[in-house]
C-alpha cells in the first residue's frame, strides 16, 4: 500500500478517521435535539419530528460508517488467527458485526443519503415557518 494506485487504499482509511469524529459530532447534536427551552426559561427533555428526523439520518450514517470494509479491516481483517491475537475472541466478535454490517453497506448508503436529504428539508422548512414541528412527548 506504498505505491499508486493502493496508496489510495490508506486515504480512504483517513477519511473513515475524519467520519468517525464527525459522527460523535452528530450525535451531539442528537442529544441537543432532545432539549427543548420552554416558556419559563427552564429546559426539558422532549422529542419532537425534528428529533426523530436527525436520529433517523444519524443512525443511518453511523450505520454506513461502521460497516465500511475499512473499519473491518482496522479490527481484524489483517489477522490469519483470532485465538492467536491479543484480545482475539472480542475482536473476532466486533469484526462479525461489522462483516454483517458490511454486507449491507450500498444500502446503507442509500437509506442514510435519504434520511439526511429529509432531515435537511424538515429542518429547514421549519426554519421557514411552513412546518410546525410536532412535539411528541
Amino acid at each position: 500500500e506504498t505505491k499508486f494506485p493502493f496508496i489510495l487504499q490508506n486515504m480512504h482509511r483517513y477519511f473513515l478517521y475524519a467520519a468517525l469524529v464527525i459522527l460523535a459530532i452528530l450525535w451531539v447534536d442528537v442529544v441537543k435535539a432532545c432539549v427543548f427551552a420552554n416558556p419559563d426559561g427552564t429546559h426539558s427533555f422532549g422529542v419532537g419530528g425534528g428529533t426523530l428526523a436527525i436520529l433517523a439520518s444519524t443512525t443511518f450514517l453511523s450505520l454506513y460508517t461502521f460497516s465500511c470494509h475499512s473499519l473491518r479491516h482496522i479490527l481484524g481483517g489483517k489477522l490469519d488467527c483470532f485465538s492467536c491475537a491479543v484480545a482475539g475472541g472480542p475482536r473476532h466478535k466486533t469484526w462479525a458485526v461489522v462483516s454483517i454490517l458490511n454486507e449491507h453497506h450500498m444500502a446503507w448508503a442509500w437509506w442514510s443519503l435519504l434520511a439526511v436529504c429529509f432531515a435537511d428539508f424538515y429542518v429547514r422548512m421549519c426554519s421557514m415557518g411552513v412546518f410546525t414541528d410536532p412535539r411528541l412527548f
